[in-house]
């Protein structure tokens, strides 16, 4: 019992925090969000996170492929670390460029689209 007051609690706060961001930035929900929309942005020549995202793509595939296995198969441990660091870098990367991103869009729509007339 006091077990499931505890892991209701620890859902709670988790969903309170994906909801919220922290000091006033974008929420998680938010920046998941964003991820679509910035990819798409990139692949039209729109925003210019191409290297980026595709640093983002390959850390993602490198985490989740079945090669990746190989190194926890012989270095126990070691193989744990590379996936760790690699989450790591991916989770910091991911805040920062949707950061970016999401103030880009903020500034893109206050920009009226039109012709410059000298």
């Amino acid at each position: 019992m006091a077990r499931t007051l505890h892991r209701t609690a620890a859902f709670t706060a988790l969903g309170r925090a994906l909801m919220k961001g922290s000091r006033g930035g974008p929420s998680v929900g938010k920046r998941l969000a964003a991820l679509p929309r910035m990819m798409m942005a990139t692949a039209r020549g729109e925003y210019d996170g191409g290297m980026r995202v595709a640093m983002m793509a390959a850390a993602t595939a490198y985490v989740v492929s079945p090669i990746d296995v190989v190194p926890e198969l012989f270095l126990w441990i070691f193989g744990l670390v590379d996936d760790a660091a690699m989450i790591a870098w991916l989770a910091g990367t991911v805040l920062s460029e949707t950061d970016r991103f999401l103030e880009w869009e903020r500034q893109r729509a206050t920009i009226l689209p039109g012709t410059v007339v000298s």
